[in-house]
C-alpha cells in the first residue's frame, strides 16, 4: 500500500491511499481542479480513483468532493447526517454510498473502518483502511478534540499513521484568532496541538508503526518545524525512529510505499535484538 496525503490544513484536506488494484482519496477538502493536479503530479490518474470517503461535514474536507465524483464517476462514501450537511455540494447524480460508523465497508481490496471521534461537526469520524493482502493498515485522524478511548483503541497497531497537530499553544494564544474562536480549537472538540499530537503519538507507538504523517496544521498558529520537533522528541524518548513528516497545505507529500518502510523497520528492529 502507498500513501501521500495531496493537502492538509484550514484550507483543504485529501489523503490518498493505493494498492496495485484500488485507489481511494479521504476527503476532498480541495477544489476537483486541485484534487487532479495534484493526483496528476503523482502520477496518479484522477479517474482511477475508485472512491472518495468523507470524514465529516466541514468544507476543509468536503469542497471537491461533489464536482470530483460527478467528473470522473466516482463513489463518494459518507454518512447519512454528513450528506444531510453537504446537501449544498451534491446534485443528486453522484455515485453516493451510506456507510455507519462503527460499520466496516470494502472498496476493492481496501476494508475501510470508520470509527467515532469528538470534533464539532455534524457526524465526524475518522477512519483506518487495511489491505488484507499485505496486512497493511492506516489510521487517518485528522480533526481530533481530544483521543477518547474508542480513538485509541481503534488506531493501535497501525502500521502508518496521518495524525493531526493543529496548533502551537503559545501560537494559539497570541495569534490573530478572536478569543471565542481560539476557545472553540482547544475545546475537547477542536483541534490537537502539537504536544497533545506528541502524546497521542506516543501512547501509539509499538515496534512495527513504521511511518507518521502530521497532518492539519494551523497556518496562522503553527509552523512545521515546531510540529516536527515536539512530536519527533516524544517519540524519541518513547524510542521509536520511523519515518516521520509534515504534510503541507500548498502541494502533496511524496507518494510513500509503507510496504517498504515495514521491510526497514522490520529490518532495524531485528538488527537492536
Amino acid at each position: 500500500m502507498k500513501i501521500a496525503v495531496l493537502g492538509s490544513g484550514s484550507r483543504g484536506n485529501a489523503t490518498l491511499l493505493a494498492t496495485e488494484g484500488t485507489r481511494v482519496l479521504i476527503d476532498a477538502g480541495l477544489s476537483a481542479r486541485q484534487l487532479a493536479k495534484r493526483l496528476g503530479d503523482l502520477g496518479i490518474e484522477p479517474s482511477s480513483i475508485a472512491a472518495i470517503v468523507i470524514t465529516h461535514d466541514h468544507r476543509d474536507h468536503t469542497r471537491g468532493s461533489g464536482v470530483f465524483a460527478r467528473r470522473f464517476g466516482t463513489r463518494l462514501f459518507m454518512t447519512r447526517a454528513t450528506s444531510a450537511a453537504c446537501a449544498a455540494l451534491l446534485r443528486g447524480s453522484e455515485d453516493l454510498c451510506f456507510y455507519d460508523p462503527g460499520r466496516r465497508f470494502v472498496v476493492g481490496n481496501l476494508e475501510i473502518e470508520p470509527f467515532l471521534t469528538v470534533h464539532d461537526a455534524v457526524d465526524p469520524v475518522a477512519v483506518t483502511v487495511t489491505s488484507p493482502r499485505c496486512g497493511t493498515r492506516v489510521g487517518i485522524a485528522t480533526d481530533l478534540g481530544r483521543p477518547t478511548a474508542g480513538t485509541r483503541h481503534a488506531l493501535a497497531g497501525c502500521h502508518f499513521l496521518v495524525l493531526e497537530a493543529n496548533h502551537d499553544e503559545t501560537l494559539l494564544r497570541t495569534g490573530p484568532y478572536p478569543s471565542s474562536v481560539q476557545a472553540r480549537i482547544a475545546s475537547s472538540h477542536g483541534h490537537l496541538s502539537n504536544h497533545a499530537a506528541a502524546g497521542f503519538a506516543r501512547e501509539l507507538v509499538h515496534p512495527f508503526l513504521s511511518g507518521i504523517f502530521l497532518a492539519h496544521l494551523s497556518a496562522e498558529c503553527n509552523r512545521p518545524e515546531l510540529a516536527r520537533d515536539v512530536v519527533t522528541r516524544a517519540l524519541r524518548r518513547a524510542g521509536w525512529r520511523g519515518f516521520l513528516e509534515v504534510a503541507r497545505q500548498d502541494r502533496p507529500t511524496p507518494l510513500v510505499d509503507i510496504r517498504a518502510l515495514r521491510a526497514e523497520r522490520g529490518s532495524s528492529q531485528l538488527s537492536l535484538l
